[in-house]
C-alpha cells in the first residue's frame, strides 16, 4: 500500500517521545555492551541499533494496558515505547530476581509483562506469530476494541508459522498488526538466500484482505502513516495488516557475531549511513524546528536515566537456587467429585462427546476448534458431533490442516483468562508439525514467564494402533510427551474414567494433553461403563486398582490394560493371583500405587504398546529399581511394541503391537520365578 509522506500536523510531543524512547534504546545497547565486557552477570547481548525507530512508532499508537503486543527479541524500542521500565529490561538483561521479563529464566530481550498485555516470548523464531493471531481471535470473540502488534525479522518470515499466522488472520479478518523489521540479514545469510525476490512484502500480498505497507523503516513520516493506518483498521475490525520495514543492520547480530566474517566493509559502512536516529534528529532540526541545543540537553537527560536504571537493576539479587524447579506447574486442586446415580451404559466416544457438552453448558469460554471438528462432520470419529449445532460456529469451528496453528492458536486464545480452548488434533500422529507450538512454547510458558502466564490449554489426540491404521495413524506417543516438563498427560482406558478424567482436564488451569486410544473409543465388553453424573471427577495421578491380585503386578495404561486385565482373568484359572494397575495419567505418575502393589506382589511386569526402546515403561523399570528393589523377588519384565514403525497389513500389525498371549506368557514366567 502506498504511503504518501506529505508533512501532516503531528504534535512535538509525539517527536520528541519517538526521539526519547529511540535514544534510550541506543544508549541502553552502549552500556548492554559494556556490562558484557565487564561481566556483570549478562554474557549475551542482543543489539537493537538500527532498528529503533520502527518499534519507537508502533509502540506510542498503541493503548497500553489495553491491546496485546508479541515483540521479539530485537524490539526493545517497541517495549520501551509501550511502557516497560529500563529498570526491568536491564536486570533481565543481567539475569536477576524481578516478575517480569522471566525473572532470569529466559535470555535478554524476551519480553513478558502481565499489566502491559505482553504474553511470555521465546527464542524460537516466529513462533509469536501463530499466538499473536490465537490472540486477536479471542479479541473477536469477545467483541472487544483492542488490537494485536507482533513484530520479527525478516529470516522469521522463511517460517512456516509466519505464513500459516496469515493465512488465518486473514480468512477470519483477524486486528492484528504484522510488523516485519528487515535489515537483510538473518544473522549471516543474506536476504537474496533467504527470501525469494528480496522482500516478504510482494508475497504478502497473495493473502485476501491484508493490508501491506513496505516503507523506508528510518522514515518518521512513513513509519507513522503506516502504523496509524494499520492500527485504525485493526481497530475498526476490517482485519489484519502487515509493516515491512527495511531498516539498517549497523551492529552485529548479538555480542557473540562478528559480522566481518560474512559482510563486506562497505556493506557495514552503508548501514551506518542509514542510521535513523540521525536522519530524524537532521530532520527535526531541518523541517520540526527543533534545535540542536534541545537535543544535546535531552540526550544529557536520558544518558543519566540510562545510568540510574543501570546502577539500581546491578543491585537486585539473583534468583535463589531452590527456585529453580518452581513454576513448572499451576497449583491445581480439582473440584470436589460428587457422585450421582450412575446412568446408562456407554462407550468412550460418547462420554467424551457428553464431558464436552457438560463443560460446554457450564463455561461459555470453552472452545472447541481443530480439523473437521465442526458442523456435520464432528471429527473423523465423531467425538465432537452436533458441538457447533448446539453451541454455534464461534464455540466449535474447524481451523486450516495446520496442528501448529492449531497448537499456537490455543496458546493466544487461553493467554487472556477469558477462554478454555480445548483442541484436537486429527490423529497424534500428525502432531509432530505442531510440535515446536507443544514442547518448545506451550509447556514452558508458565516456568519461562516465572509464573505470570499459563495457558489453560486441552490438546486431544487420537493415538494408539489395532485398527490397522498402518505407520501414520498408530503411533503412540506418551513417552515423548512425558518427556516435556509442564504438560500433563492423560490415557483413560475407560468410558467413565474418560468423562471425568476429561472434565478435571478443562478445569486444570495447565496444558493437559489428553490421549483418546481410537481401538478403545466403541469397545463394549470392557471399555463401555455406566455414565457418570455432571459433577463427578478423577484427580490426576491417581491410578485405578482395575483387579487386585497377590502374585504379580502388572501395570498398563490405554489399550492394554484391557489386554492386562483380560489375561490376568485366563491366569486366575492356573492360580496366579494378578494385581492389574491402570495408570490413567502418566504424569503425573501414582508410582505410590505401583510400589505398595510391588511391595505385596514381589513381581513387576509393565505394558504398553509404543517401541520397547525409550518407552515410559522404562521410566517405571527405573523407578522401581530405585524405589522397590528391594521387594523385587524377580527381574522387572515389560512387554511392548517391538522397535519398528506399526505396518499397515494386518499380520504385520499383529506382530509388531503386543498381544494378550504376550501379556499371558510374560505373567506365567514371572510367577514361576
Amino acid at each position: 500500500m502506498a504511503i504518501s509522506v506529505s508533512l501532516t500536523q503531528i504534535k512535538k510531543d509525539l517527536l520528541l517521545k519517538t526521539l526519547e524512547v529511540m535514544h534510550l534504546t541506543r544508549m541502553m545497547d552502549e552500556k548492554m555492551s559494556k556490562l558484557v565486557r565487564q561481566n556483570k552477570g549478562a554474557t549475551f547481548h542482543l543489539a537493537v541499533t538500527g532498528h529503533e525507530m520502527i518499534g519507537a512508532v508502533a509502540a506510542l499508537h498503541l493503548i497500553p494496558g489495553t491491546d496485546w503486543a508479541y515483540p521479539y527479541y530485537r524490539d526493545r524500542a517497541f517495549a520501551i515505547g509501550l511502557g516497560c521500565s529500563m529498570e526491568d529490561l536491564f536486570a533481565a538483561f543481567l539475569a536477576r530476581d524481578i516478575p517480569n521479563h522471566s525473572g532470569g529464566r529466559m535470555m535478554p530481550e524476551h519480553f513478558s509483562q502481565k499489566n502491559l498485555r505482553i504474553p511470555c516470548q521465546s527464542s524460537v523464531v516466529g513462533s509469536q506469530f501463530l499466538q499473536a493471531v490465537g490472540m486477536a481471535q479471542s479479541i473477536v470473540f469477545r467483541g472487544a476494541a483492542e488490537v494485536v502488534y507482533v513484530s520479527g525479522g525478516e529470516g522469521a518470515t522463511s517460517q512456516g508459522d509466519f505464513h500459516e499466522a496469515l493465512n488465518f488472520s486473514c480468512i477470519h479478518r483477524l486486528p492484528v498488526i504484522f510488523v516485519i523489521q528487515d535489515n537483510g540479514w538473518a544473522i549471516s545469510v543474506p536476504v537474496e538466500e533467504q527470501t525469494a525476490g528480496g522482500s516478504i512484502a510482494p508475497i504478502a500480498k497473495g493473502y485476501d484482505g491484508l493490508s501491506v505497507f513496505e516503507i523506508d523503516g528510518c522514515n518518521f513520516l512513513e513509519g507513522n502513516e503506516a502504523c496509524q493506518k494499520a492500527v485504525e483498521k485493526a481497530r475498526r475490525g476490517e482485519g489484519p495488516s502487515i509493516i515491512v520495514a527495511h531498516v539498517p543492520r549497523i551492529a552485529p547480530h548479538s555480542s557473540s557475531d562478528d559480522p566481518k566474517k560474512y559482510q563486506e566493509e562497505a556493506c557495514l559502512e552503508q548501514g551506518k549511513g542509514r542510521d535513523p536516529i540521525v536522519l530524524f534528529e537532521e530532520w527535526l532540526t531541518r523541517e520540526q524546528g527543533v534545535s540542536k541545543e534541545e537535543i544535546e540537553e535531552l540526550k544529557k537527560h536520558y544518558f543519566e536515566c540510562v545510568e540510574a536504571a543501570a546502577r539500581s537493576s546491578d543491585e537486585k539479587p539473583f534468583p535463589p537456587k531452590e527456585s529453580a524447579e518452581t513454576k513448572v506447574y499451576v497449583p491445581f486442586h480439582p473440584p470436589e467429585s460428587k457422585p450421582e446415580a450412575a446412568g446408562e451404559s456407554i462407550v468412550m466416544m460418547d462420554a467424551i462427546n457428553h464431558a464436552l457438552v457438560e463443560e460446554m453448558e457450564r463455561d461459555a469460554g470453552v472452545i472447541v476448534f481443530g480439523q473437521d471438528v465442526a458442523k456435520g462432520k464432528g471429527g473423523v470419529f465423531g467425538i465432537t458431533r452436533q458441538l457447533t449445532e448446539k453451541f454455534g460456529e464461534r464455540r466449535c469451528f474447524n481451523t486450516p490442516l495446520a496442528e501448529s496453528t492449531i497448537v499456537g492458536l490455543a496458546i493466544g486464545l487461553s493467554s487472556d483468562g477469558f477462554h478454555k480452548p480445548v483442541a484436537e488434533i486429527q490423529f497424534a500422529d500428525y502432531s509432530w508439525t505442531g510440535m515446536n507450538q507443544l514442547f518448545n512454547e506451550l509447556s514452558s510458558i508458565y516456568y519461562r514467564s516465572n509464573g505470570m502466564w499459563n495457558c489453560p490449554v486441552v490438546i486431544r489426540m487420537p493415538y494408539g494402533g489395532y485398527i490397522q491404521g498402518g505407520p501414520y495413524h498408530s503411533q503412540s506417543t506418551e513417552a515423548f510427551l512425558s518427556h516435556c516438563s509442564g504438560l500433563k498427560v492423560v490415557i483413560p482406558s475407560n468410558a467413565a474414567d474418560a468423562k471425568r478424567l476429561l472434565k478435571t482436564a478443562i478445569r486444570d488451569p495447565n496444558p493437559v494433553i489428553f490421549l483418546e486410544h481410537k481401538a478403545l473409543y466403541r469397545q463394549r465388553l470392557f471399555a463401555a461403563r455406566r455414565e457418570p453424573g455432571k459433577e463427578e471427577f478423577l484427580e490426576f495421578g491417581k491410578a485405578n486398582i482395575v483387579k487386585e491380585g497377590k502374585d504379580v503386578t502388572v501395570v498398563a495404561w490405554g489399550m492394554t490394560v484391557l489386554m492386562a486385565n483380560e489375561a490376568a482373568e485366563v491366569l486366575s484359572k492356573e492360580g496366579v493371583s494378578v494385581e492389574v494397575i491402570d495408570l490413567r495419567t502418566i504424569v503425573p505418575l501414582d508410582f505410590a500405587t505401583i510400589l505398595t502393589s510391588v511391595q505385596k506382589t514381589g513381581k513387576l511386569l509393565i505394558a504398553h504398546e509404543a517401541a520397547r526402546n525409550g518407552g515410559f515403561g522404562a521410566e517405571i523399570a527405573a523407578r522401581a529399581v530405585d524405589e522397590a528393589f528391594f521387594f523385587l523377588d524377580a527381574p522387572i519384565q515389560r512387554v511392548t511394541g517391538k522397535n519398528c514403525p506399526v505396518p499397515y497389513c494386518k499380520a504385520l500389525e499383529d506382530e509388531v503391537l503386543p498381544q494378550k498371549k504376550d501379556i499371558e506368557e510374560a505373567i506365567r514366567k514371572l510367577a514361576a520365578f
